[in-house]
């Protein structure tokens, strides 16, 4: 995880915190919009994915953890557009938003493989056309 999120920093010049808020967020929206049997071995297949994903969940204020503002923000707004408006209000703009996504998918892509990626891609509605 540690390299995605170098990536991140140096290519998007988003900060390390709101770098692994994001990544975090975006694993919430694809556990709860994707399928089980196609987001669930992604994940697992990414080291450090699950520890994000459970600290976006939470949303608990505890030092580490994802609380605050951007726990709220975009919980009653489901979709993609819950998940970006999370995302802005972690601190980054929407570009960086869809590039943090971006990178994201294309990591994911390199460790487990272009047709584990597609098919959970392929499985939530409308996704395909963000990233």
């Amino acid at each position: 995880m540690d390299e995605l999120i170098g990536r991140l920093v140096a290519d998007l010049g988003v900060d390390r915190a709101a770098a692994e808020k994001a990544i975090g967020i975006i694993f919430d929206f694809l556990v709860k919009e994707g399928p089980a049997d196609k987001v669930r071995p992604l994940l697992a297949r990414i080291p450090g994915a699950e520890q994000l994903l459970a600290r976006a969940a939470s949303g608990n204020g505890s030092p580490g953890g994802f609380g605050g503002m951007e726990a709220g923000m975009g919980a009653g707004m489901g979709g993609v557009m819950g998940a970006g408006m999370r995302m802005m209000a972690a601190g980054l703009t929407m570009p960086q938003a869809q590039g943090v996504a971006r990178e994201l998918l294309a990591f994911a892509r390199e460790k487990v493989g272009d047709e584990v990626v597609g098919e959970a891609v392929a499985a939530i509605p409308g996704l395909s056309q963000f990233v």
